[in-house]
């Protein structure tokens, strides 16, 4: 339910919030519906607004879905950093490097993440859109990547470590595809713990 404006809200803020509703309700369209189906007036109906008011931010499909790909990618990159601050505050050890593992994990299985796959998938026969998307990914992977490791609190200049890292945000990336068609949270919550403990052994190996 869209909540009620406030009586006086200035127009540039009611555009804006139009636009935020727009921008979360495709993401909501593409994640539960699929591509197909996240048209302009599916997306229009799911934030509250007319067809006509959603135009008149995005008066193509093509720039909804760009603009909504651009919010996907700035969300992940802030959700990314509040869950690395939150980390930091865990003690160091084998604890922390599984709630490390954790985050990482959950963040390939939200909304978000099902909302990009579908671009994803749309953009493999769709040049134009796939050279949009390449550049924003490769960014919020190595963005991903540094957060990762100072969360974990390793020397990423190691090799090995390098690798070790990117492996957890691969292994968390394939979890997140395999529970998209299937609740795969079981056999998911325990492999994040074999894999927690055994990048933990490996990265303090590094150290010794």
């Amino acid at each position: 339910m869209v909540a009620p404006r406030e009586p006086h809200e200035p127009k540039q803020d009611r555009s804006r919030a139009t636009r935020q509703r727009l921008l979360e309700a495709t993401i909501d369209c593409l994640a539960e519906l699929g591509w197909a189906a996240a048209t302009v007036a599916v997306v229009a109906e799911r934030a509250g607004v007319s067809r006509g008011a959603a135009q008149h931010h995005f008066p193509t499909r093509e720039e909804l879905i760009t603009a909504a790909l651009e919010y996907m990618f700035d969300t992940r990159i802030v959700q990314s950093r509040t869950e690395a601050a939150t980390l930091g505050a865990i003690a160091e050890g084998a604890d922390r490097t599984h709630a490390v593992v954790v985050s990482l994990v959950e963040s390939y299985t939200g909304t978000i993440f099902k909302a990009a796959l579908q671009v994803w998938t749309h953009a493999a026969a769709d040049p134009a859109l796939r050279e949009r998307i390449v550049p924003l990914e490769a960014h919020f992977g190595r963005v991903s990547h540094r957060m990762a490791v100072a969360a974990l609190g390793v020397d990423d200049s190691d090799p090995v470590t390098h690798h070790l890292v990117q492996a957890t945000l691969d292994l968390a990336r394939g979890l997140g595809l395999a529970d998209v068609l299937t609740d795969d949270s079981a056999r998911r919550k325990a492999i994040v713990a074999q894999w927690a403990t055994t990048l933990h052994e490996a990265l303090r190996a590094r150290t010794v």
